[in-house]
This record gives C-alpha cells, structure tokens and sequence, in this order.
C-alpha cells in the first residue's frame, strides 16, 4: 500500500506578488525527496498585471499549475479553492512573499505525514537577517520584535492562538471539513478565527521549528494601510475572535466608559501626527501600539 507521505500537494495564493523564483527554489526542494506532488499557484485576480504576466513563467516550472482567478474573493476564500483543486492527502500551503531557510524544508515535514494523530503542523516563521534596506522599515521592524513568539516552543504554549497561515501542512480531508472563514475578504485576522475553528473541531495541531523566511516588507506607508484595515476586520468580526487578539483583549479590558473616550479624543486629535511617524523614516514600535488601540477605539 502506498504511503500516506508520497503525495503532496503544494498550494499558495497569490496577489499582486512576483512568485517565479520561490516556486522554483520550492520545486527543486521537494523534487529531491521522492515523493509524488503538484504545485499549485493561484492568482486572486491582481490588479498589478506585470505580476500577473511574470508569474505565466511558473507553467514551464515541473508539476506546477497556474491559476488565475477571474475574480478577487481574498485570502480565506482563494486559500479554499486551492484546496478544492488540490489532488493530494496532504496539503501545505505557503505565502508566496516567503524564502526557503535551509534545505530541510520538505523533510522536516513529511516526518509528521506519516502520523496519523498529526492533522495540521504550523512550522513557523522567522525574519531576515537585518540588513541595511530594512533600516528603518516599519514591517521589519515590527516582526523582528515579535520573533521571540513565532519559536516553536513559545506557539506550543498556546496552540490555537498561534496559528498563522503562512507556512503550515493539513491534511486535506481535515482542510475541505474545515475551511477558512470566506466572509474575510481582505487579508488579517481570517488565520486567527482558523486557528479558532480547529480548536472547536477538536483537530489538533503540532508546532514544529520549520520556518519560512519573511525575506522582504512592504513601505512603511502601505503597511500602516494595512494595520487599519485589519483593525476594521477585527472589529467587525469582534465577537468571534475574542481570547484571540493582543490588542482586542486590551480594548476590551478598559471598562470605564470615560477612559476609552479620552483615548479615542487624543487619537482623534493626535492620530495624524502619529501616523506621519508611523510612515515616514524614524517610525516607533511604541507610537504604532498607541496608534492601533486609538484607531481601534476610534472604530468602536
């Protein structure tokens, strides 16, 4: 009988993001264990079309398929159709943003494919070492701060909590039982209530030091642009994602009414000077968690 470990089906969604060179790095990696694959590329109808022309290189890639969406239904929902168009048991999905750490990326995985109790391995990610174009970068910044939490041993204390999509193996009857969220249209917090799901399904999940590497950030400008519209997810989907959010936790812990109002004034008054520090070229860590409770405050 054919092992469990000799098919995988590799999946990354993709939004207006050149792709060719990880998939291949990815491709030359896996082709080396043995084992049976497909690659599948799916393009959630990008706007920035030279990414979209560039990435037509990835059908001369072996086992590679590229789709391209006719329509953007986000991260959650593009995230289920590849699983939907997966052939495989198993299926590992990456973001297309992410580099390969070392050359056991293939290996350290399939060592859990085998174990039945095993149904979803997060492994991780880590950033890059810092270098001179990230001096000042508001993203990079940001991640390096928080890579003490993104080590095995630290997820492993809360599990569900944890879980990012950018880097984790599922098996696939456990994916298409348990699909993301499709009411997230945008990317930000639809891992989060994943991580949720799968523990109200009881699916257990194993941390393992397996990471990716954040390798490249977008402009301090654009990454501000996308903390917000994270915050206006995490308050429309408040109710659900409760237990499950730093900042959420903390919002809802100040309980006298006159507080929350003088927080969400100074924002008001303030939150344009702090966001021209936020994205200009000396951003602080420390004005972007006084800024994201104020503009989270502001929203509710």
């Amino acid at each position: 009988m054919e092992s469990k470990k000799t098919a995988l089906s590799v999946l990354i969604p993709v939004y207006n993001s050149r792709c060719v060179d990880f998939v291949r790095d990815l491709q030359l990696l896996v082709d080396e264990t043995g084992i049976n694959y497909e690659i599948i590329v799916a393009d959630d109808a990008s706007t920035d079309r030279r990414c979209v022309e560039a990435n037509r290189e990835l059908t001369e890639i072996p086992h590679c398929i590229y789709i391209i969406k006719e329509v953007n239904t986000g991260a959650a929902a593009t995230r289920n159709f590849l699983a939907q168009q997966s052939s495989y048991p198993y299926l590992l999905f990456v973001d297309c943003d992410m580099q390969l750490a070392d050359g056991a990326f293939f290996r350290r995985y399939l060592d859990y494919m085998d174990n039945d109790k095993v149904e979803v391995v997060s492994g991780g990610v880590r950033v890059t070492i810092y270098d001179e174009r990230w001096h000042d970068n508001l993203r990079f910044m940001y991640e390096e701060a928080e890579q003490a939490n993104h080590t095995a041993e630290k997820r492993r204390q809360r599990p569900y909590q944890s879980f990012r999509s950018a880097n984790f193996l599922i098996r696939r009857d456990v994916m298409l039982r348990c699909p993301f969220d499709e009411r997230f249209r945008r990317s930000g917090y639809e891992d989060v209530l994943f991580g949720k799901q799968l523990r109200q399904h009881h699916i257990n999940i194993a941390h393992i030091e397996n990471p990716l590497v954040m390798g490249d950030f977008e402009s301090n400008a654009d990454y501000v642009s996308k903390v917000e519209h994270s915050l206006q997810t995490l308050y429309q989907f408040r109710d659900e994602l409760q237990g499950y959010s730093r900042l959420l936790t903390t919002a809802e812990g100040i309980h006298l009414g006159a507080v929350r109002w003088m927080i969400a004034a100074f924002h008001r008054c303030f939150g344009g000077l702090l966001r021209r520090n936020l994205c200009g070229h000396r951003p602080n860590l420390n004005i972007l968690k006084i800024y994201k409770l104020g503009f989270y405050l502001n929203i509710s």
